[in-house]
């Protein structure tokens, strides 16, 4: 078994393979808003001006304030054309929000080479766009910007005005320039590539966890329809044994042939009713409502085994259930996610078992745990290290598996999380000598039904 295969028959899965698509789409998620950029953009304005007013008013730095109030002012004419252009929720293209991410930075440029380019502790505030891009831009966007700022940090090492001082100083050496030109250029880097893994995880999370709310409502949905099936055939059986008492009566007492007809053929479908509500109905205890938010472990595990129990003539799959001696067999409530969770660790396991899969749940009167071992290769390292995690990979272990399958970590995650939801304390292993065992484990309080 490999949680790589876990497979999800929904239309928000992405393809298996796809990393690139998905991420795409993860960063898609988070186009940039003019509101954020023009917020943005006022805050680096702030902060041109507290720096410029700092030099000038407090240190008393000599440097070319007009040409920089202009480079200022160029800017805020920008920022409030943009403000005004569109509404402030409008979410940008691409190419607008490159545009527009490649004037900042331009700005910025033009106003570190008025003081002192590279020599300028300031030269980081470069690294603001490209972080920006790294959030909420596709790819190549983010690495056309990148180029950018890391080119326009390496040209101020070499063109800039010197470094404002109070007293007339010789230029820094262009060793010294050139070396904060690449240590800006690497902060860009690192901060950019930071930013966006960062992000792509987050999205994929979020994608991944809409996926499981889509799947828990489905399950619940069905969980629902059978509880109102049993209610239904429960309800229904007064009036139609009513109706059948009466139906009798009139067919006994008819004195035309053709009452007696009509009377018995309202007999017949009136049983032939209470036969399609009793199939409705059919439980292994009783047909009420407590029947299906309760049910027994060993109906639990038959319930996860049985859809699995003949997908392949080479795989047995068996069920078992042990307990501690003189503790009481705990009834389960009927929860979804338990049910969902474990039909998927099956499934991989009948993919990748060579013979046998066990499902065993186990209890005491602390706790209950499910399990489910198989006797195949087990996780491969680099699967052991994504497990729990979203993510879509073409998996090079593919080839082992029975039916040749290419899944994705997403099924095993949306799994663990519809069992964390419950309470439960989700671990997967490789078992010795061979196989792979992914287990549940609950406070008993957590599952039994009381």
């Amino acid at each position: 078994m490999t949680a790589d295969t876990a497979n999800l028959d929904l239309d928000t899965a992405p393809p298996a393979g796809a990393q690139d698509v998905w991420d795409s789409a993860a960063i898609r998620r988070g186009h940039l808003r003019v509101r954020t950029l023009v917020t943005l953009r006022w805050l680096v304005i702030g902060g041109q001006v507290a720096l410029l007013s700092t030099m000038a008013f407090a240190l008393g730095y000599r440097a070319p304030y007009y040409l920089c109030a202009g480079v200022v002012a160029a800017g805020a004419f920008v920022n409030v054309l943009t403000a005004i252009a569109s509404p402030p929720q409008r979410v940008m293209g691409d190419t607008e929000a490159m545009g527009q991410l490649s004037l900042d930075i331009l700005q910025m440029s033009f106003l570190l080479g008025l003081i002192g380019g590279t020599a300028n502790p300031f030269i980081l505030i470069l690294l603001a766009p490209v972080t920006l891009a790294a959030a909420t831009l596709p790819l190549r966007p983010l690495l056309i910007l990148g180029a950018l700022a890391s080119a326009l940090s390496m040209l101020l090492a070499v063109v800039s005005l010197p470094y404002p001082s109070v007293q007339p100083e010789p230029r820094l050496s262009l060793e010294f320039r050139l070396a904060a030109g690449v240590a800006n250029v690497a902060g860009i880097a690192l901060v950019a590539g930071y930013v966006r893994q960062s992000v792509v995880e987050a999205a994929r999370m979020a994608l991944a966890l809409d996926v499981t709310q889509t799947v828990l409502a489905r399950e619940q949905k069905l969980s629902a329809l059978g509880a109102l099936a049993a209610a239904a055939a429960h309800e229904l059986g007064t009036p139609l044994a009513t109706i059948s008492i009466v139906a009798k009566e009139m067919a006994r007492e008819a004195a035309l042939p053709q009452v007696k007809e009509d009377a018995e053929l309202l007999i017949a479908q009136a049983e032939r009713c209470r036969e399609i509500l009793k199939r409705l109905a059919a439980t292994p205890d009783k047909a009420t409502d407590e029947v299906h938010e309760r049910l027994s472990l060993r109906q639990l595990v038959q319930e996860v085994i049985e859809p699995h129990a003949n997908a392949s003539k080479e795989v047995r799959v068996e069920a078992i259930v042990t307990g501690a001696k003189d503790v009481k067999t705990p009834d389960i409530r009927r929860l979804p996610e338990i049910t969902h969770a474990f039909s998927t660790f099956v499934e991989n396991a009948v993919d990748f078992a060579k013979s046998e899969i066990l499902v065993s749940a186990r209890f005491d009167a602390d706790n209950v745990t499910i399990e489910v071992r198989d006797d195949g290769p087990g996780f491969s390292p680099e699967i052991l290290a994504k497990l729990g995690e979203p993510y879509v990979t073409s998996r090079p272990g593919a080839e082992g598996s029975r039916t040749g399958h290419i899944g994705m970590g997403l099924g095993f995650f949306i799994a663990k999380t519809l069992l964390e939801r419950t309470g439960a304390v989700v671990t997967f292993h490789n078992a010795r000598p061979r196989g792979a065992v992914v287990a549940a484990k609950w406070p008993r309080s957590l599952v039994e039904a009381t």
